[in-house]
């Protein structure tokens, strides 16, 4: 199965950044081919906001990318989804995942347990759910017995599974109709991500190349040294917060990183900043992270495209709505022709 080339935007609706929903209607005016929608810090719900969406926009896909699946019981989000695409036939996409410990047990309040095998069973619930008969399922984490979708979504909502790890993308590849990857795929890592996604696809008599595969980018488009400067520091920052992180770090060792994890977390532990950030290098950063002037983020972006990327999701990485604007704006044209 063959999936057009798609560059999507991701939104980050934070208080002041003007990154929502309006922002979502000018992607739609002006060239994306997809929004989608991150559950992440508090923000305004992505089922929430891809319903505004799926009302006020007429061309561009939506897609959560991605909710948790400990967030609501199956049921639920399902029901939430066949709503979102009766108002955008054909444009919805349920991007699903884990999460991590930190946001559904600490910040949620709810067990972070067994999330590959639970995820597995509530992508299995959910395609009995949305096949429009009484649910009848009963797993080693989740039951539902009798309930009926009455409006399943015509056509099929596709699910898409972010996924980093090597059981994760294999999972992905057996049961969902695309994977969603982030910077921690980087290029070079791309071809093992396809391989694992393969050997899951195989389980269900299919090909890594009949899902859609997905990244997600962080990227800043820099207008001089002060910003560029600026952006490197943020990134630093940013890679010290994913790499406390016990899932993100198991895929940093993997990556080879191992040292600098060990250093980050005794960094943490005696509260040293210095230490975090000199565990950082610089190169590092460039491998994870994309900034640069406009014409170095677009070259490496058509780069992710004939590495075998389907659809790229850029997410401008700002703290001012100009600074979104410049990323977001200047990105389109890195749009396939």
């Amino acid at each position: 199965m063959s999936h057009r080339a798609r560059l999507g935007l991701m939104l980050w609706p934070a208080p002041g950044l003007n990154a929502d929903l309006a922002r979502g209607q000018w992607a739609d005016a002006s060239g994306y081919d997809d929004v989608w929608l991150p559950n992440a810090e508090g923000m305004f719900d992505p089922m929430a906001l891809a319903t505004a969406l799926a009302v006020t926009t007429s061309r561009v896909r939506i897609a959560t990318g991605v909710v948790p699946m400990f967030n609501a019981p199956a049921p639920v989000l399902a029901a939430q989804t066949s709503f979102i695409a009766a108002q955008a036939p054909g444009r919805f996409v349920l991007g699903l995942g884990s999460s991590t410990g930190n946001m559904v047990q600490r910040w949620y309040g709810v067990p972070f347990e067994h999330p590959l095998r639970q995820l597995r069973e509530y992508l299995q619930l959910l395609r009995q759910i949305f096949a429009g008969g009484k649910t009848a399922f009963s797993g080693q984490h989740l039951q539902s017995i009798g309930f009926r979708l009455q409006s399943p979504p015509v056509p099929p909502v596709p699910l898409h599974l972010g996924a980093m790890g090597p059981r994760m993308l294999a999972l992905a590849g057996e049961l969902a109709d695309g994977v969603v990857l982030n910077d921690f795929t980087p290029p070079g890592e791309l071809a093992n991500a396809l391989a694992q996604i393969d050997l899951g696809a195989k389980r269900s008599g299919r090909r890594a190349e009949d899902l859609e595969i997905v990244k997600r980018r962080a990227v800043v488009v820099t207008r001089n040294a002060e910003e560029y400067a600026a952006t490197l520091a943020f990134y630093r920052q940013h890679f010290a917060f994913y790499a406390s992180a016990p899932a993100y770090q198991a895929v940093m060792q993997r990556l080879g990183y191992g040292a600098a994890v060990d250093e980050v977390r005794a960094g943490y532990a005696s509260r040293d900043r210095a230490r975090i950030s000199a565990a950082i290098s610089e190169e590092m950063i460039h491998r994870i992270f994309l900034f640069g002037d406009a014409e170095h983020c677009i070259t490496q972006l058509k780069r992710e495209y004939a590495s075998g990327i389907q659809t790229l999701v850029v997410s401008p990485q700002a703290a001012t709505p100009d600074a979104f604007a410049h990323t977001a704006e200047a990105l389109l044209a890195a749009r396939p022709a």
